[in-house]
């Protein structure tokens, strides 16, 4: 006797429906899809980021030359001020500039942005490890501090020191 097979109570689903919707979709997807070329996934440019260091020590004895930005009190007007610790290369960086008109044994000279660029690229070529510092009165504008630190950096002198005074320490409260 042969055996009866019995009838399946399932459900039967079509899938020629969600074939199409699914390459539907994928077209679409395809289509709106906005590649990269490779020229735009390469960057065009690298960020080389200084290095610092909480530098809390005092300045050179020698080697120094330092650019006082002060508040004249007399006339009110704010002017450069120029000068170096080594005679003998101060000696030499000014005395090739003929526009300076110093008196004798001067010790600092009063500049403009130009004499100033002048005299930070003539230090540079006469002891390129001459340090540089920036000593400024704290009612100057910063645009006077700007202008100062453009020079520099148009003489390739990136490193350079801010004098300050040293904060006092808080005294706790009572």
């Amino acid at each position: 006797m042969p055996k009866l097979k019995k009838r399946r109570l399932g459900f039967v689903l079509d899938m020629t429906p969600l074939v199409d919707i699914t390459f539907l979709l994928l077209t679409f997807f395809m289509l709106t899809a906005k590649f990269k070329s490779e020229a735009e996934s390469q960057q065009r440019f690298t960020i080389v980021r200084p290095q610092a260091t909480a530098d809390t020590s005092r300045l050179p004895d020698k080697d120094l030359a330092i650019i006082k930005i002060g508040i004249d009190t007399v006339a009110g007007d704010t002017s450069y001020y120029y000068e170096m610790t080594n005679e003998t290369d101060w000696a030499r960086v000014v005395g090739s500039m003929e526009q300076l008109q110093l008196p004798p044994n001067a010790r600092q000279v009063k500049v403009g942005l130009s004499e100033l660029d002048e005299l930070i690229r003539r230090t540079r070529i006469v002891k390129p490890t001459t340090r540089f510092a920036i000593d400024a009165d704290r009612r100057v504008r910063y645009k006077w501090v700007e202008d100062l630190m453009e020079v520099l950096r148009q003489n390739r002198a990136t490193v350079f020191n801010f004098v300050t005074d040293r904060r006092p320490p808080e005294q706790p409260p009572m």
